[in-house]
């Protein structure tokens, strides 16, 4: 009997981690799988990530907003969806302070109307689903709060969010969980540390720091750079999401983390360094990269001062490890955006909004 080819619903593939997931999949599954991708397309959602995959007749893309109720329901009703993968989500800390009200309309509301979508099309009697569908919620460590300077979050951590963004994951982590308690609803939720590798929107630390060090421009730090992340390569967090998608038990949390923890200020030399040595001698970006760039501003708002996951859990119970060590990641980082100049570019300028946007942009 030929195995029926799983249908995925992934929200937000146009951005940096949906994007990466969404090849990786593609990478380990081949045909066995088809995935739409659901994106609103705001100034974090990039097409051109996807231009590896966009012409396979199993990879299909809907310009929608997670906020459209007919929009969402209308996939659910022309596709027999057995996967979703929830990424969409406002997810910049610094523009959130500006402007919360997006991060609530779209962190929370638009997860409602995922699971309302997901529910009315898994749902066959009260509480029971067609066998075999999965939500899976993907979220953030920061919901956790701060760190002090032992310790670290586990699933039982209580949520402590600071910055409109955490807190807007938090309220929708808590109805994804409310859906799973009350309705039995399939899912999942998994909480992430900082993601890094290709695709990165350049307003995020690491593509920030090597796209300003390698034009001679300012490399802002807040604070006094000592605050805590833990580092995971964009990858191995797409691996952690499939096999929690396969293995992982029904209505349980699963933090995925790199072990990776490193003080800002410690990221910026680590890719001053890599830059220099990368670089060769004839290339003239070699005499930007330089400490003297280096430029302390005010605190953010609320800053949390470190975060750090523990995966005991996911490794005990899945078998997934953060397998790339920060000095790898890193490099592997940085030998892309090298490769990929013009995608930075284009980012940068603003062009990269201009891809398809005949099409989809209204």
């Amino acid at each position: 009997m030929e195995r029926k080819q799983k249908t995925y619903l992934v929200t937000g593939g146009a951005g940096f981690i949906g994007s990466n997931y969404i090849l990786y999949m593609f990478r380990k599954y081949g045909q066995e799988i088809r995935i739409i991708n659901v994106d609103k397309l705001t100034y974090a959602g990039n097409l051109e990530n996807l231009r590896a995959v966009e012409k396979q007749e199993n990879y299909s893309f809907v310009h929608a907003d997670i906020c459209d109720a007919e929009a969402i329901n209308k996939v659910f009703e022309e596709n027999d969806i057995d996967r979703v993968v929830h990424f969409a989500a406002e997810s910049h800390v610094d523009r959130s302070i500006k402007n919360p009200d997006v991060f609530v309309k779209t962190n929370v509301l638009g997860t409602l109307v995922m699971l309302n979508a997901a529910k009315a099309a898994w749902e066959i009697g009260d509480n029971v689903y067609k066998e075999g569908k999965k939500f899976l919620h993907v979220s953030t460590d920061e919901v956790y709060g701060s760190l002090g300077d032992e310790g670290f979050f586990y699933e039982t951590t209580p949520y402590d969010p600071h910055s409109p963004y955490s807190a807007s994951k938090a309220s929708s982590d808590m109805l994804v969980k409310s859906y799973m308690d009350t309705y039995k609803f399939p899912a999942n939720i998994t909480n992430t540390s900082n993601n890094y590798g290709p695709y990165q929107f350049p307003e995020k630390l690491i593509p920030l720091i090597i796209n300003n060090a390698l034009q001679g421009k300012k490399l802002p730090v807040y604070g006094d750079g000592k605050n805590v992340r833990d580092w995971l390569y964009v990858e191995d967090h797409a691996k952690g999401i499939d096999m929690v998608q396969e293995k992982g038990k029904l209505f349980e949390t699963y933090n995925i983390g790199g072990h990776n923890e490193k003080q800002n200020i410690e990221i910026i030399h680590i890719i001053l360094d890599t830059l220099r040595e990368m670089l060769p001698d004839n290339d003239p970006r070699k005499a930007n990269v330089s400490e003297s760039l280096i430029t302390y501003v005010e605190d953010r708002k609320g800053h949390d001062r470190r975060y750090a996951i523990a995966p005991d859990k996911i490794i005990k119970e899945i078998g997934w490890y953060p397998e790339t060590k920060f000095e790898d990641g890193i490099k592997l980082t940085i030998k892309w955006f090298f490769e990929n100049e013009d995608w930075m570019n284009r980012i940068t300028s603003g062009d990269y909004q201009k891809y398809y946007e005949e099409m989809y942009k209204h």
